[in-house]
């Protein structure tokens, strides 16, 4: 503690991100990034965004990119907002939308972000139990909210809730703004995005990072009626009108643009998932539903952070949770068919 901070900062938990390792030769399989590169067409329009225009300021309303995100979900651009990444436009969403009497909800279980904005942004809020197989029951957020937001699939868990639950939430809670946070819909679910235009209190948040792989460029949306689009302009406006520098803009309108690369590169990773689950429960392992780019298991017979530690010394990294409920559970992000080997491999013989 410093005396030069003000006095709320001692009090903060930050949020901390999955290992990032400076070896080169780990096959990382900890921070859920897409093994497969971004679109060649995004890569090339951000080379050819390298120029003398980078001494000029970027479009404060990234336009190319925010009418390239209104033509692929078919929604007009004014319920379009781009951020600095996913987690910029959540912190937005929080200012705008959660400084509310009543508390926020969210699942116990789930993004390790939520409660620190809380505690940065003032936001009382309350954990809802997931049920016994780590699932969202949509009749539990049915009580008094100033808020309510989860990720479809949920994370680290990787489950879904169907589309018809989504709803009931958002029926359930008229005069709350519900945040279905999507970073992960691409490889097996259905975005909400299809139900905006029926539930003004609806807000739906991506990110480029996973399915589009361009972790490395920092862009996230939110779709949502434009009354909420012009909150989050408000905030975004008093905080920083220049969010998205020119390459960003061009690479991640590219990447939209690029509709067959996207799908092709998702179904490898869902063909890879499928496929080691299939591996990991003929080891013993118990693996939750998942509809991500990662599995959440454990094994009934290994403790998991003894097994993230035995995978490690062969050069693998998994992510492990302490928390009370999943700290036996092991978040495995799904890499390319031989990265995924080199897990099964490490785990050798788990019979005994």
């Amino acid at each position: 503690m410093s005396k030069f901070w003000s006095p709320f900062v001692n009090d903060l938990v930050p949020y901390v991100p999955g290992e990032q390792p400076k070896l080169t030769k780990l096959v990382k399989l900890n921070t859920n990034e897409n093994p497969y590169g971004p679109s060649p067409k995004a890569i090339d329009a951000m080379r050819a965004a390298v120029s003398d225009e980078l001494r000029l300021y970027p479009d404060p309303n990234s336009d190319l990119l925010k009418h390239a995100v209104a033509r692929y979900y078919g929604v007009d651009a004014s319920r379009v907002f781009l951020g600095n990444g996913s987690d910029e436009v959540l912190a937005h969403a929080y200012n705008a939308f959660f400084r509310q009497a009543k508390p926020l909800l969210f699942p116990d279980i789930s993004y390790s972000f939520y409660p620190v904005y809380c505690g940065l942004y003032g936001v009382d809020y309350e954990a809802v139990p997931l049920d016994e197989q780590f699932q969202i029951r949509a009749e539990d957020y049915a009580r008094p909210n100033g808020g309510i937001i989860f990720p479809n699939p949920n994370a680290p868990t990787g489950c879904l809730l169907a589309l018809d639950a989504v709803e009931q939430i958002l029926k359930n809670s008229p005069d709350s703004v519900v945040i279905v946070d999507e970073a992960y819909v691409d490889f097996g679910g259905d975005t909400a995005i299809s139900l905006v235009d029926r539930y003004p209190n609806l807000l739906v948040t991506q990110t480029l990072s996973k399915s589009r792989s361009l972790a490395g460029l920092r862009v996230g949306l939110a779709v949502g009626h434009p009354d909420l689009i012009e909150a989050l302009e408000r905030v975004k406006n008093s905080f920083n009108s220049y969010p998205l520098d020119r390459m960003a803009i061009v690479g991640a309108a590219a990447a939209f643009e690029d509709r067959a690369y996207f799908e092709s590169t998702c179904q490898r990773v869902i063909a890879s998932r499928e496929a080691l689950v299939e591996q990991l429960e003929g080891k013993g392992f118990e693996v939750l539903p998942s509809a991500a780019n990662f599995i959440f298991a454990r094994h009934p017979q290994h403790d998991a952070a003894g097994l993230a530690a035995k995978v490690r010394e062969q050069g693998v990294i998994v992510r492990h949770f302490k928390q009370a409920r999943i700290a036996q559970f092991l978040r495995i992000t799904i890499g390319t068919p031989e990265q995924n080997q080199a897990l099964v491999d490490a785990l050798g013989d788990l019979s005994s």
